[in-house]
């Protein structure tokens, strides 16, 4: 199972800072930015790097706090599995810039647009959002909707 990222940055006015994927895995989505850990990357690194590639902003890697991963198993495409590693920070430095692969945009914590996200994300993100880390896993069917998931307890 491949290894992926997300980070989720907050400003001090309680938002969050979203991108849409412009192309790609998750294409017409709103995510956090992130993606696959490369060989020789740590995932602190992998996160620092998609961030970077994906909004034009870097977070020093003692800002970056985990909050939790995330199993991805789809059952019509074996190759999207993935073990996601979830990141939040509350700072950062540069300016934000859309990529040809992402539009970031900051979306007040009370307004998600949890319709043009993954179906997943309704479940943990506000969790996240609310300081917990959790740890889940999503089976999805061929027809990309969510089969069963379940919470991961001890974990």
């Amino acid at each position: 199972m491949r290894q992926s990222t997300l980070v989720f940055v907050f400003n001090p006015q309680n938002q969050i800072l979203l991108a849409m994927k412009k192309r790609g895995f998750g294409e017409g989505k709103w995510n956090g930015a992130g993606g696959k850990v490369e060989a020789g990357e740590t995932i602190v690194q992998a996160a620092n790097r998609e961030l970077a590639e994906e909004t034009g902003i870097s977070i020093a890697p003692e800002k970056l706090e985990a909050r939790g991963v995330l199993h991805f198993h789809f059952s019509g495409k074996p190759e999207w599995d993935q073990d996601v590693s979830i990141f939040v920070s509350h700072g950062y430095t540069g300016s934000f810039e859309e990529t040809e692969e992402m539009k970031p945009e900051w979306f007040d914590t009370d307004t998600i647009p949890f319709d043009d996200m993954w179906e997943d994300d309704i479940y943990w993100l506000p969790r996240v959002i609310d300081g917990e880390s959790v740890e889940f896993e999503f089976y999805f069917g061929e027809d990309g909707l969510i089969e069963e998931f379940a919470e991961v307890y001890g974990g």
